[in-house]
Parts: structure tokens; C-alpha cells; sequence
């Protein structure tokens, strides 16, 4: 039980992270954090539709095995015996 503890430690805080990187590399919806690093310029001069769905596709399944991650971490937890 400890070795399936410890790897969803890893995975958690390897996909928050990863997440975290993620979620700042979206454009920007009009100021903010996007605009600081220089999502202003990306709006001129226009970025490709087929990257922004394939960062919002590999978003969702980051944030999905995120979520199930501290579920599971949650769950062994709870059941692990003493």
C-alpha cells in the first residue's frame, strides 16, 4: 500500500506542475496573467485554433488525472491499515 501511496504523491505533484504550466501557457480572455507574458501580442497576431484545442484537450486530461489522483490518494488513506 505504501508504494501505491507514494506514486500517487509523485503523480499529484507532478500534474499540478504540469497543470499550473498549462493553465498560464492559455490565451487570454482580455488582461491578466496571459498579458504579462506577452499573450497581448499573440491576440495581433493571431494564433492557430488547432493549438488552443489541443492545449484545452491536454488540459482537461491533466486536470482529470489531477482529479482522480487525490481520489485515489484519498482513498488509501482512508482504508490504509495501521
Amino acid at each position: 500500500m505504501q508504494i501505491i501511496e507514494f506514486i500517487l504523491q509523485v503523480l499529484l505533484g507532478i500534474t499540478s506542475l504540469l497543470l499550473t504550466l498549462l493553465i498560464l501557457l492559455h490565451k487570454g480572455r482580455g488582461g491578466g496573467l496571459s498579458d504579462m507574458f506577452g499573450g497581448g501580442m499573440s491576440q495581433a497576431i493571431g494564433s492557430s485554433g488547432l493549438a488552443e484545442r489541443n492545449l484545452n484537450i491536454i488540459t482537461i486530461v491533466l486536470a482529470l488525472v489531477w482529479f482522480f489522483s487525490i481520489v485515489g490518494l484519498g482513498l488509501v488513506t482512508k482504508f490504509q491499515v495501521i
